[in-house]
């Protein structure tokens, strides 16, 4: 499978060319979209060897990934994995997903970190746990963790579904999209690493605006 990682970032200069690196060393390309830093990240991803695809300003990690799931067809990539900028997740899980693809008929697969959440914060805990059943209850399908970004896409499900959402709701979008087309979606463990950083998504902005998305795609459906 010709694979690449689409990585998202805003403002992650001091993660971003470690995380490029260990990548590479895996043999798999890389595509940064620099959803208009403010700091380094552009220069220094730049220098890491990675394709870098900038924004002019901040348009949303959901944006984001539009735009590199665009370049990586475009470019004849089989399967993307997505992954965020900020350290996270791990490099050295690639291989579980890549081996997953191999072995089973799946058009998803995604990172589960529910398996073990000391570490992560408890509102997080609570709103992903909700919306993961949500999820779970509209694609008739076990999804754990539904709002772990790192996944592996397989090209055939990009070219069927439209994703239209522009923030971090992109990632129950992509879930519910693809079940909805018949493609099937499954976990395998992750470990993530969570330090003192402040996470981009915002547990009660973010649950709003997947609600948003839910009443909208119902409008999209019905044509009303």
């Amino acid at each position: 499978m010709k694979t690449i990682v689409i990585i998202p970032t805003h403002n992650e200069s001091s993660n971003i060319s470690a995380l490029i690196s260990a990548i590479r060393r895996q043999g798999i390309d890389t595509v940064v979209i620099d959803d208009g830093s403010t700091d380094d990240t552009f220069r220094i991803a730049s220098q890491s060897r990675s394709i870098v695809l900038q924004n002019d300003h901040n348009i949303g990690k959901g944006a984001s990934l539009i735009k590199g799931f665009e370049f990586a067809i475009s470019k004849g990539y089989d399967t993307v994995i997505t992954m965020d900028g900020d350290g996270q997740h791990l490099p050295q899980d690639i291989p579980t997903f890549l081996e997953a693809a191999r072995l089973k008929k799946t058009g998803v697969i995604i990172g589960n970190r529910m398996q073990s959440v000391a570490n992560m914060p408890k509102i997080r805990v609570l709103t992903n746990s909700f919306m993961s059943w949500v999820i779970s209850c509209i694609t008739k399908q076990h999804i754990p963790d539904s709002q772990c970004g790192f996944r592996l896409i397989k090209k055939e499900v990009l070219q069927r579904i439209k994703l239209r959402t522009k923030n971090f709701e992109i990632e129950s979008e992509m879930l519910i999209e693809a079940g909805r087309a018949g493609f099937t979606i499954t976990s395998v463990p992750i470990k993530t690493i969570y330090n003192n950083e402040r996470s981009h998504i915002h547990p009660v902005r973010d649950t709003i605006r997947f609600f948003k998305y839910l009443f909208e795609r119902t409008k999209w459906i019905t044509g009303r």
